[in-house]
């Protein structure tokens, strides 16, 4: 019973930590959609990942945090460069070529690639309530992309850089996985930052030669892109992640595609038409399907007998 307990109560933090990271990443996109006008991709990516560096950094200083054991290095590694350095470098780039509601559909690709990766490598399995949730999901996302599109054609490019971005994505999650069994939450958040700083470093001097011209106000985006989307939303991602599976965690971020469109709403002014409603809400539902099983699977040990 007492460790049923000790399960449930894992489960409720990692939903909460996961709670916060989607909150803050949809509210990345209106920021994103604030810096892009006035930084390039590779610019954009790296000062966000510059003002994350430094936040995370004066954490481990303070925590007087050691360093990762070497089993950790493999995962942050390759999720510093893949999640932290392309991913981010890719988004921002396609996100220039192709609508927003081209680039949410494509990006959504991410949390299905989790769910295989997972399944396959990390021997998660494929339990049939979070597939179907997930499916759910990726309908909702779908048609708030298509509400959104505005029916402009898409590039290819652009929608090929996205699907980078989403590869990159679903691989860096899973990666992360394994580098959980060896280092705490923050080390693998805050060396994957690191990492994925110096991936970006040769976009250096494009922020440079930018940041002299841009208003004020989209510097002030990017800070904040640094400081919560990336260095408060990643570390309660990997809090949650080291206490639920890659499929479980990849699922809740398709409450993003609602929220962002809520955050649009208040921050924006941006009145979403039904058919974007109606997504929104899909997306909700599917994670809500995903979870189901999760919480069937925790009430059944409760109550079966003989367990301590």
């Amino acid at each position: 019973m007492n460790r049923t307990a000790g399960e449930a109560r894992n489960d409720q933090r990692a939903l909460i930590a996961a709670g916060v990271t989607v909150v803050l990443w949809a509210s990345a996109f209106v920021s994103i959609r604030s810096s892009a006008a006035h930084y390039s991709p590779g610019a954009l990516a790296l000062g966000r990942l510059l003002t994350a560096s430094v936040a995370l950094g004066l954490v481990l200083l303070v925590k007087r945090v050691p360093l990762p054991a070497r089993g950790a290095w493999p995962g942050i590694l390759a999720s510093g460069v893949l999640w932290f350095g392309l991913y981010m470098v890719a988004l921002n780039w396609g996100e220039q070529l192709v609508d927003a509601g081209t680039a949410a559909m494509v990006v959504n690709i991410g949390p299905i690639v989790i769910a295989l990766l997972g399944g396959w490598l990390l021997k998660e399995g494929f339990p049939p309530m979070l597939l179907a949730g997930m499916g759910v999901s990726f309908a909702g996302a779908a048609v708030v992309g298509l509400s959104t599109s505005g029916g402009e054609s898409a590039s290819l490019s652009g929608v090929l850089l996205c699907l980078v971005a989403a590869l990159a994505y679903g691989a860096g999650v899973v990666s992360q996985k394994p580098a959980l069994k060896y280092a705490s939450p923050i080390q693998v958040t805050t060396y994957g930052c690191f990492v994925g700083t110096a991936f970006t470093l040769p976009f250096a001097g494009q922020l440079a030669a930018e940041l002299p011209g841009a208003p004020l106000s989209a510097t002030l985006n990017m800070v904040y892109l640094g400081l919560f989307p990336t260095a408060l939303a990643f570390t309660t991602w990997t809090y949650a992640l080291s206490r639920t599976t890659a499929g479980k965690m990849g699922a809740t971020t398709y409450a993003v595609p609602a929220l962002v469109v809520l955050i649009s709403w208040i921050a924006l002014d941006e009145v979403p038409g039904p058919l974007t409603l109606l997504g929104g809400a899909i997306c909700l539902t599917g994670v809500a399907v995903s979870r189901r099983g999760a919480r069937r699977r925790s009430t059944k040990a409760t109550v079966s007998p003989g367990r301590t």
